[in-house]
């Protein structure tokens, strides 16, 4: 099939590679002109393991374009998606000015029949207000065309969106006929086969249903650590706890890991999204409220512990800090635990040195200043540190040299915000260690 993406960001690039990989023809649209042409060139603008290969495989055998012109992209596809960001208002509702500014050059460019999905993480009604703002511009021109709008929400892990989209274990459409149906089933024929994945509802359902997901697990996230935080208090070990609570197959062990909260670009902006939707129709979403309240809150405790080790005086201090990145095998710094943590630490007068695999760079657009800098590796962040503190558990860090860290810090001491280190095995060190919820 021939199909058309509207934005080259993350969402918009996965679902480009993944299609194309399968045998569609997938020209993928972005306004940023630089971008279309780094992409072009082989240039990929953000960091998921796996993507820059795809992208270069489909791209060398014809099945993966790239343009910066509109009527192109819509001149070229059956099935247009639209995924552009939705972006938080400064009332936490999702900004939806680059989906509607997408739909209104749509209508300005369509000629012949055409599926728009929407992609993008919207609210409930999103999908109407896109075919209303088509419908308007074809009206202005005085032109008939059939099209209709589905919606297509992803659910991709960054550090793991190949495999979620070539692997899906779940493709959740919303459509309002059949033909919408008849298209997506043919479009998505290559990654149903072992069993049915497709799952066709209306068009509502399908678009807080991504909501919902991201809601539910965040939920998860946020009642491990508010439990971290009374077993810390009672003298009860978390771990402990987590194993005893996670080998209930009604709970299980996905999302129950204590640490320094959740961020990224998805499940704080979600939660405040459902909860602004929910207070748009007069409804008080009690418990939406609290689990984002917990994660602000839980973001505060790496820096509390490292606080009381000190009596809360930093200043002066080297303080090495191992990951920058919101979760491991990404870059994306967007609302990361570390940049609460790094800030804080600079504030009491600290100075600090930070290593993360890949993000690096990124963190530098997000933190600035004379006390904050970016070591080449970990060892080098830590050599000389008043404490080394872990806020993401990339690989490299789950089996580090104690004995070296205990050799070449200034002051031995580890705050672990993850969880990943055994207790014993750091303190037989003669290493002073925190950790989330553990004694």
């Amino acid at each position: 099939m021939r199909v058309s993406i509207v934005g080259s960001g993350y969402v918009g690039l996965v679902s480009g590679a993944g299609l194309s990989d399968v045998g569609h023809h997938v020209l993928c649209m972005d306004i940023d002109q630089d971008r279309i042409a780094g992409l072009r060139r082989g240039e990929v603008p953000i960091y998921e393991p796996g993507l820059d290969r795809l992208i270069a495989r489909n791209s060398e055998q014809g099945r993966l374009e790239f343009t910066d012109d509109i009527q192109r992209a819509v001149d070229h596809a059956e099935v247009l998606f639209i995924a552009v960001g939705t972006p938080p208002d400064e009332d936490g509702s999702a900004d939806l000015s680059h989906v509607l500014a997408v739909a209104a050059s749509v209508g300005d460019c369509l000629e012949k029949p055409l599926l728009v999905v929407v992609k993008s993480t919207v609210p409930v009604g999103t999908c109407g207000r896109v075919k209303d703002a088509i419908a308007s511009r074809l009206d202005q021109r005085g032109v008939e065309v059939e099209f209709s709008v589905a919606s297509n929400p992803e659910f991709l892990k960054e550090g793991a969106a190949i495999s979620d989209f070539m692997k899906p274990d779940r493709i959740v459409v919303g459509v309002e006929n059949q033909r919408a149906e008849t298209l997506l089933r043919e479009l998505y024929a290559p990654f149903n086969r072992n069993h049915e994945k497709l799952l066709c509802m209306d068009v509502r359902s399908s678009e807080i249903t991504k909501y919902a997901a991201n809601t539910m697990l965040a939920t998860k996230i946020s009642l491990m650590n508010e439990l971290s935080n009374v077993a810390a208090r009672v003298g009860a070990d978390i771990e402990h706890v987590r194993h005893g609570i996670g080998s209930d197959p009604r709970i299980g062990y996905s999302f129950i890991y204590p640490g320094a909260g959740y961020g990224g670009s998805c499940f704080p902006k979600d939660v405040r999204a459902l909860e602004r939707t929910a207070e748009a129709h007069g409804y008080e979403a009690e418990l939406l409220k609290a689990v984002e309240a917990v994660n602000n809150r839980q973001k505060s405790v790496p820096f509390s512990l490292l606080s009381g080790h000190f009596n809360g005086n930093l200043e002066g201090l080297a303080i090495a800090v191992w990951g920058l990145s919101f979760k491991p095998n990404t870059d994306d710094m967007r609302e990361a635990p570390s940049i609460n943590l790094i800030e804080a630490i600079i504030a009491a007068g600290g100075r600090v040195r930070a290593h993360d695999p890949e993000a690096g760079e990124e963190a530098k657009k997000h933190l600035d200043g004379d006390r904050f800098e970016v070591a080449e590796g970990p060892y080098e962040a830590a050599a000389g540190a008043d404490a080394l503190v872990l806020i993401t558990e990339w690989k490299p860090y789950w089996a580090p040299d104690f004995d070296r860290l205990a050799r070449e810090m200034k002051q031995p001491v580890l705050v672990d915000a993850r969880n990943i280190w055994s207790p014993a095995i750091v303190r037989e060190r003669d290493i002073t260690y925190y950790s989330i919820g553990r004694p």
